[in-house]
């Protein structure tokens, strides 16, 4: 259900690319600059994941892990992290607004 259709697959990382800027939000302090780090560590992170979660998918959809490993670490790398790039068409847009909101419930710091 999960890897047969496109839908899910969209709507999880879709909901990670709002959930992983949230998250950093609690544990990084208030101000300009731990905002412009949120997003690029958000970026990255939700990349990473974008690009394992790709992966999982492969195996689920029937990909036997030992032909996975056989391509090597380089051609994994560069295939799987082509599809977490792609993904980014999903993520990016729904992670900028996450990012774009999160002065409105600073405390301390003025935007």
């Amino acid at each position: 259900m999960l890897s047969e259709g496109l839908f899910l697959p969209a709507v999880t990382i879709g909901f990670l690319g709002w959930l992983v800027p949230k998250l950093l939000s609690r544990v990084l302090p208030e101000g300009v600059k731990p905002l412009m780090v949120n997003a690029c560590l958000s970026a990255m992170i939700l990349f990473c994941i974008s690009a394992a979660f790709f992966v999982l998918l492969y195996v689920y959809q029937g990909l036997p892990w030992a032909e996975v490993r056989s391509f090597g670490i380089v051609q994994n790398v560069l295939f799987f992290g082509k599809l977490g790039g792609i993904s980014a068409l999903i993520w990016a847009p729904i992670m900028v607004l996450t990012v774009a909101n999160l002065p409105r419930s600073w405390v301390r710091a003025v935007w």
